[in-house]
């Protein structure tokens, strides 16, 4: 299904594997305590563990293991966080997508506009059936990046992961490949009710 890492274009951002190069950018925002307070990861202790990091991926992506890619900010040329299918289950048509942006960027919509790159190149070109993403309960701003991107809460699993000594509830939300569709093709000016027409629905697509 994604036998080499293909990068993703949206207006603003380009999203491409994660290279050498990249490492004082993601330190930049790896380092950093509020990044990491509601990830699994902890604070990067130096640039050389994070060129270190980098370096072993590298043979993730030889293998085709690893499905992160780089957030790059076109104007700037620059790295500004990452956003890929943390899993990606090829035979039962599903993965999870996480992300993170640098904060010093957060609060322009880049979040927002890398997961739906992310999720359109999911549906459109590995044929997904299901994407969902996680996240610890009190993160509200993850919760609303995936709901802006058309994606259904579906509820908390409580005290799911123990992250830095504490048990944490996560939170799930998800989008099917048929509300994917659809709400693309609504957002083009077909009428819902047309698309739920019986027999109707599969012959947009």
């Amino acid at each position: 299904m994604l036998k080499r890492m293909v990068s993703i274009e949206s207006e603003r951002l380009l999203l491409r594997r994660i290279q050498k190069r990249d490492a004082a950018h993601m330190y930049d925002y790896a380092k950093r305590g509020d990044v990491t307070r509601y990830l699994l990861w902890s604070p990067h202790p130096s640039p050389e563990y994070t060129a270190s990091y980098i370096s072993s991926i590298q043979r993730f992506y030889r293998s085709g293991q690893y499905f992160d890619y780089a957030v790059i900010l076109k104007s700037e040329n620059r790295m500004i966080g990452t956003c890929g299918f943390s899993r990606l289950d090829a035979p039962n048509g599903c993965a999870e997508a996480g992300y993170v942006i640098n904060p010093d960027y957060q609060g322009r919509g880049y979040a927002t506009e890398a997961l739906n790159a992310l999720l359109h190149f999911g549906f459109r070109e590995l044929g997904l059936n299901r994407i969902e993403a996680r996240f610890m309960t009190e993160n509200k701003a993850s919760l609303r990046v995936m709901e802006k991107c058309g994606m259904s809460f579906e509820g908390v699993q409580r005290e799911l992961m123990l992250v830095r000594g504490e048990f944490r509830d996560v939170g799930v939300c998800s989008l099917l490949a048929g509300e994917f569709h659809l709400k693309r093709l609504c957002e083009n000016g077909a009428s819902p009710v047309i698309c739920y027409r019986e027999g109707f629905f599969g012959e947009f697509f």
